[in-house]
């Protein structure tokens, strides 16, 4: 697939305009345009920043525009000492912005994985001999639970209140939870 040209602006600060580095600048912003066909224009900077001891290191800066979004991927030269390399430099600085543009694309498609939420509820009930006990789920059903069921707390170390999570499955009585285990040890009391 062959996507338009994205026009580029570049902007050297501190070093002269050169025409081997711009070349690799355009070169590489095009190449975003694999990752993110609708990019509408890219922004540069290259700066040459002088250090005492260690010589000159160059810092990028590139800015993305797309549709209803602007990304931008900054490389301080402090956090990589080889960046007394131009194109060390501009490699990481597209780099990261390649990894924003395919973050923002599979967000668009809906393939970040949106976590759900973990069953969870609180205890509402403990049997006199402490063998069991009932949860009531969020969603305001009541599940049975029997003290092997308990992950990280023993039953006798609970009370009614105390907030769980859990997994529900059908036993013969009807709904049970299996697998509870407290939803936060500030919740348990010893």
């Amino acid at each position: 697939m062959h996507t338009p040209p994205i026009p580029v602006q570049i902007t050297f600060l501190h070093l002269d305009p050169s025409e081997a580095v711009e070349s690799r600048i355009r070169e590489k912003a095009q190449k975003l345009g694999n990752v993110a066909p609708t990019i509408q224009s890219c922004s540069v900077t290259l700066e040459q920043r002088h250090r005492h001891h260690q010589g000159p290191q160059f810092h990028v800066s590139i800015s993305v525009n797309l549709p209803g979004h602007t990304l931008v991927a900054n490389r301080e030269p402090e956090e990589n000492p080889a960046h007394t390399d131009v194109y060390v430099a501009l490699r990481d600085a597209f780099s990261a912005m390649r990894r924003q543009l395919q973050a923002l694309s599979q967000q668009q498609q809906g393939l970040v994985k949106h976590h759900a939420e973990k069953p969870h509820g609180h205890i509402t009930e403990i049997s006199p001999d402490k063998t069991h006990g009932r949860i009531e789920s969020v969603d305001g059903h009541w599940l049975y639970f029997h003290r092997n069921s308990l992950i990280g707390a023993e039953l006798d170390a609970l009370t009614e209140g105390t907030p769980v999570y859990f997994v529900e499955k059908m036993g013969e009585e009807g709904p049970q939870a299996s697998s509870v285990y407290p939803a936060g040890k500030h919740h348990i009391t010893l």
